[in-house]
C-alpha cells in the first residue's frame, strides 16, 4: 500500500466542509468497439460482477466476450447516444448539477456536490482525491441505485474504500446503502406515470422492470430481489393498481445460469400473445434512461411485444431530472448529513479561531 504525497497537508483551525459524492455505473467514452471493450473489460473484470473463478472466467471473457459484444454493444449505443454524450452520463451530470442548486440555497454551509462512475471516468478515486483536495473532510457517498445488491451498491463501496486506504489523513465517509422504499422516490416514480398516463392514456398492463442478477446471489442472502419487489409494490399501490394490471419482472440477462424471474423479454412475449393490446414498462431500478432502458427496452422490448401480437408500446422515462425526484434526492442526502450540516456555535467559532491564530505564530 502506498500513501499519496499530493495530499492536502493538514492546516489546525481550517473550517471543516462536507463534500456530497453521487455514484452511477459507469458508460463508455463513445459509442465504438474499441470503448465499449475498454468498459467492458473493466466491468466484468468486477468479481461482485462476474462470481465464477477467474480460472474459469478469464478465458470466457478475452476470447469469446471481449471480441464478439464490443461491436454489437458500440451498434446498440449508438441507437441512444445524445448530442451531449452518454445519456447515463448527460442525466447523472444534470443531476450533479440540480441537487448542488438545491442543497444551496437550502443549507447555506460549505458543501461541495460531484459525481462519479464505478467503472470508466471520473473514476471514485479521482473524486475522492479531488473533494480532499477542496477541503472535504466529510464525505458521503451517494450511489444511485435504489435497490441495494451486492453486485452494484457494494462494490462502489469496495472501491471508495481501497481508495482511501491511499490516503494518510482519511475523511470521515457515510453511506447511503438504498432506497428502494423512500417515501419521495416511490411519490416521484408516481408522478411519473400519472404525468404519462394523463398524455396517452392508461394501459391494461404495467410492467416494473429491474435490472436482473443471478438467481444464486439470491440463495446466498443478497437482498436485492426482496428490495425490487417491495419497490413494485409500493409503486402499484400509489397508482391504486389492482394485482393483474402490473407485473414485477427482471431485465438484462447474461449467459447461460437461471438470473431472477420472471424474465422481462419473456413476459412482453407472452402478454402479446395472450391478446393485451397495450404494454407500458418502467424502470424504477435507473434513476437516469440509459442503455437498458433506452434500447432494450424502447427498442427491443418493444419489438418483442409487438412481434407476439400486442398493438401499443410505451417505455415510461426514468426520473432524469424531474423536479419530483431531484426534490427527493436531495431530502435523502439532507437527512443522511445530520450534524454534518449544522452551523457551528459561537464557542466553535472562537475555538476554531485561538487555534487559526496560534497556528500562524508558530508559523
Amino acid at each position: 500500500m502506498s500513501i499519496n504525497p499530493n495530499a492536502p497537508a493538514f492546516a489546525h483551525g481550517a473550517p471543516r466542509s462536507t463534500g456530497i459524492l453521487l455514484i452511477n455505473l459507469g458508460t463508455p467514452e463513445a459509442p465504438t468497439p474499441s470503448a465499449v471493450r475498454t468498459y467492458l473489460r473493466e466491468f466484468l473484470s468486477d468479481r461482485r460482477v462476474v462470481e465464477i473463478p477467474r480460472l474459469l472466467w478469464w478465458p470466457i471473457l478475452y476470447l469469446f466476450v471481449l471480441t464478439r459484444r464490443p461491436k454489437a454493444s458500440a451498434a446498440r449505443y449508438q441507437q441512444v447516444w445524445m448530442r451531449e454524450g452518454s445519456p447515463l452520463r448527460v442525466y447523472t451530470e444534470r443531476q450533479t448539477s440540480l441537487v448542488r442548486g438545491y442543497l444551496g440555497d437550502r443549507l447555506r454551509v460549505p458543501l461541495t456536490v460531484d459525481y462519479a462512475m464505478r467503472y470508466g471516468t471520473p473514476a471514485i478515486s479521482t473524486k475522492l482525491a479531488a473533494l480532499q483536495a477542496q477541503g472535504c473532510d466529510r464525505i458521503l457517498l451517494v450511489p444511485l441505485y435504489p435497490q441495494y445488491s451486492a453486485s452494484t451498491t457494494a462494490t462502489v463501496f469496495d472501491r471508495a474504500f481501497a481508495a482511501l486506504t491511499h490516503l494518510r489523513n482519511q475523511p470521515e465517509i457515510r453511506t447511503i446503502r438504498h432506497f428502494h422504499d423512500d417515501p419521495g422516490y416511490i411519490r416521484a416514480l408516481e408522478q411519473s406515470v400519472r404525468e404519462f398516463w394523463m398524455k396517452r392514456g392508461q394501459p391494461p398492463v404495467l410492467v416494473i422492470s429491474f435490472h436482473g442478477v443471478p438467481r444464486r446471489s439470491l440463495e446466498l442472502g443478497d437482498p436485492y430481489h426482496c428490495e425490487c419487489q417491495k419497490t413494485g409494490r409500493l409503486l402499484a399501490e400509489a397508482l391504486g393498481l389492482e394485482p393483474e394490471q402490473y407485473k414485477v419482472t427482471f431485465q438484462s440477462r447474461f449467459g447461460r445460469a437461471e438470473w431472477l424471474k420472471p424474465y422481462t423479454a419473456e413476459t412482453l412475449i407472452a402478454l402479446g400473445k395472450e391478446g393485451v393490446q397495450r404494454v407500458d414498462v418502467i424502470c424504477p431500478g435507473f434513476v437516469s434512461d440509459c442503455l437498458e432502458t433506452l434500447e432494450e427496452i424502447a427498442i427491443e422490448g418493444k419489438e418483442l411485444f409487438l412481434t407476439a401480437g400486442g398493438r401499443e408500446f410505451h417505455q415510461v422515462p426514468c426520473l432524469n431530472d424531474r423536479h419530483e425526484w431531484i426534490a427527493a434526492l436531495t431530502g435523502l442526502i439532507e437527512r443522511n448529513l445530520g450534524g454534518w450540516t449544522s452551523l457551528p456555535s459561537s464557542d466553535e467559532q472562537v475555538e476554531s479561531r485561538r487555534l487559526a491564530l496560534a497556528a500562524g505564530a508558530r508559523a
